[in-house]
């Protein structure tokens, strides 16, 4: 593979170029990721200008509906958006089990829209393991508008939250205990809250609109400049739509005045480099000889009781050159 001329290919726009390029970032061949990592390296210059935003919510609250309405809206404005579709792992064969293109049938062939579904492969945080790396070879091919749809299940999902510029979570309207049962994580790393499918019972739906504007009252937020705002939705009757997306930009606006947006992006360059390093430095202890060698042994050992897990963690550090004592 030319890294130069994929790097041209996208550059210019070409989305077979760009599906090629996220294929190869997400492939756990080693030399596949040496050649993505120069892939980008190349196209950093042309990375950075798009706006990021991610959209997490319960199962069934309507997220690819309402990703479709915004991003037929977006397009027909002049946007170009790509939506990265996180879809939870096949436990049999690894892949995506959803399919969010056939969820969005009309976004997916508007010509200015791209849209990719990735499996999570297990990775922690709601995101597949090169999401951020897709995001960058979205806005190096020219997407304006990337949107990241995650898998909606579990806490660790919110991980979402420090990879993009605005975090939406899309609910559904509730009362009371089911009100209760909100993650009380997702909702302080939310930078707008979203209750959609309102046109089944609006009044149910403002009133829990009302109860999550009540309990945003009593958190800190994330900025002092920022007040989540909590809006009603209705992602298949494109209701409400437009006002979402005017608060995203007024987000962006108030966010780049006090300096926040930059320092945001700044933090997650780091986090990423960081997680570049575990995720390398897992790699490398698991393949390395010494410790590959040991492992069938010692896992087996674990799992009938015969030694405590933390003394095999001992013997494999040991065997990797760090720290523990063989015992």
């Amino acid at each position: 593979m030319d890294v130069t001329d994929l790097a041209e290919r996208i550059a210019a726009g070409e989305r077979a170029a760009l599906a090629r390029a996220i294929t190869l970032a997400e492939s756990r061949r080693s030399d596949h990721q040496v050649k993505a990592r120069e892939l980008l390296s190349r196209l950093m210059p042309l990375t950075g200008r798009a706006h990021r935003v991610g959209l997490t919510g319960v199962p069934g609250a309507g997220k690819s509906t309402t990703i479709e309405a915004l991003g037929l809206r977006l397009t027909r404005a002049g946007h170009k958006v790509a939506v990265l579709a996180v879809d939870p792992s096949s436990g049999r064969t690894g892949g995506s089990i959803l399919g969010d293109k056939t969820r969005m049938e009309q976004l997916s062939v508007e010509p200015n829209a791209f849209i990719r579904p990735s499996p999570s492969g297990g990775a922690l945080g709601g995101v597949a393991r090169k999401t951020r790396e897709a995001m960058l070879l979205c806005e190096a091919a020219g997407f304006d508008v990337v949107i990241v749809e995650t898998v909606g299940v579990g806490q660790s999902e919110t991980m979402v939250a420090g990879m993009v510029d605005f975090f939406l979570a899309l609910l559904i309207p509730a009362g009371g205990d089911e009100l209760q049962g909100i993650k009380k994580g997702l909702i302080e790393l939310a930078d707008m809250i979203v209750i959609n499918k309102a046109d089944i019972d609006p009044k149910l739906a403002e009133r829990s609109a009302r109860d999550y504007r009540a309990a945003l009252h009593i958190l800190s937020p994330a900025s002092p400049d920022w007040t989540p705002p909590v809006l009603t939705i209705s992602g298949l009757k494109d209701e409400g739509v437009e006002t979402l997306w005017s608060q995203v930009r007024r987000h962006r606006e108030v966010m780049t005045a006090n300096g926040a947006w930059d320092a945001r992006r700044a933090d997650q360059n780091a986090l990423w480099m960081w997680s570049q390093v575990n995720e390398r430095l897992d790699a490398a202890f698991r393949q390395a000889e010494g410790v590959s060698a040991l492992v069938p042994s010692l896992e087996t050992q674990v799992r009938q009781g015969k030694i405590p897990p933390s003394a095999a963690a001992d013997q494999l550090l040991a065997a990797f050159g760090v720290g523990g004592n063989a015992t």
